[in-house]
């Protein structure tokens, strides 16, 4: 490469989509995930069951940009601030959390306070989602990076 000539590298987001709490309807996180993988995304899904703790350290152990939970259960005021602490304390206060399900209205209010990026209630289409991580992601500077020649 001459100098002035630059190049263009790219990395995947990465995103983990859990479900966290005792809920065990796993679907649309699942039609989620795969909709975030068809959009290019590299996607980590934690399966049914997890404990806040269990999402936080995989969020850490898999570097991820992005968490995205899936819950129906009702439990969301006690179960997303406990994830976004859990991210806080483990030094990842930046990794942009979303949570998707059954969420009240009167409820996104105090999600929004404790640090939830976006919530997305039944009828969200799969194009909004992408969209909205791609945003995440490009604001962060997550995609295509370019170099240039004297950087090297």
């Amino acid at each position: 490469m001459t100098e002035g000539e630059s190049k263009t590298t790219s990395r995947r987001g990465r995103v983990l989509v859990g479900k966290v709490g005792l809920d065990g309807h796993d679907r649309g996180a699942k039609v989620v995930a795969r909709a975030l993988r068809d959009a290019g995304f590299e996607v980590i899904y934690t399966g049914l069951h997890q404990t806040p703790d269990m999402i936080v350290n995989a969020a850490i152990q898999e570097d991820v940009d992005i968490v995205g939970l899936s819950i129906l259960s009702g439990a969301h005021n006690t179960l997303v601030p406990k994830v976004l602490a859990g991210l806080k304390a483990q030094g990842a206060g930046d990794v942009a959390v979303f949570v998707g399900g059954i969420i009240p209205d009167g409820d996104l209010p105090a999600l929004q306070a404790a640090g939830v990026a976006a919530v997305f209630t039944p009828g969200a289409s799969l194009d909004s989602i992408v969209t909205q991580v791609r945003k995440w992601l490009n604001e962060r500077g997550i995609g295509l990076v370019t170099e240039s020649a004297s950087d090297h």
